[in-house]
């Protein structure tokens, strides 16, 4: 069993930065796959970033690629993302997600075993 529980989120203005942690408690992660998405009011959930536990390799989607950062620190069991130039579209719940195995580009929330709680991230204009 894996525990994630997300923080950092808040309000900002456009252009803006925040961070959030997602704390990793439970098994050890091994060969896991995290990853953030978010979900906005009214849409579906969106894959944002994944990362591989193991080696640090990243895979972002499009709309973020330059401006959000995923890092993970072994030693403190937690994932950050580090979102810069923030933009009114950013603005959703943000959920921290885990997977055993397998890709850590998987965009589909169906294939990600654990879920945090979410924190919500608000970019005004």
């Amino acid at each position: 069993q894996v525990h994630l529980v997300e923080s950092g989120g808040g309000l900002v203005q456009a252009g803006g930065s925040l961070r959030l942690s997602c704390a990793i408690s439970g098994r050890a992660l091994g060969s896991y796959a995290m990853a953030w998405f978010r979900q906005a009011p009214g849409k579906e959930r969106e894959f944002v970033v994944g990362i591989n536990w193991s080696t640090g390799n990243t895979y972002y989607a499009d709309s973020v690629k330059g401006r959000f950062t995923i890092s993970r620190d072994k030693g403190k069991n937690t994932v950050y993302l580090q979102m810069n130039s923030l933009k009114p579209e950013d603005t959703a719940d943000y959920y921290c997600a885990a997977k055993s195995g397998g890709s850590y580009s998987s965009r589909s929330p169906r294939l990600y075993d654990y879920w945090g709680q979410g924190t919500q991230v608000t970019v005004s204009s």
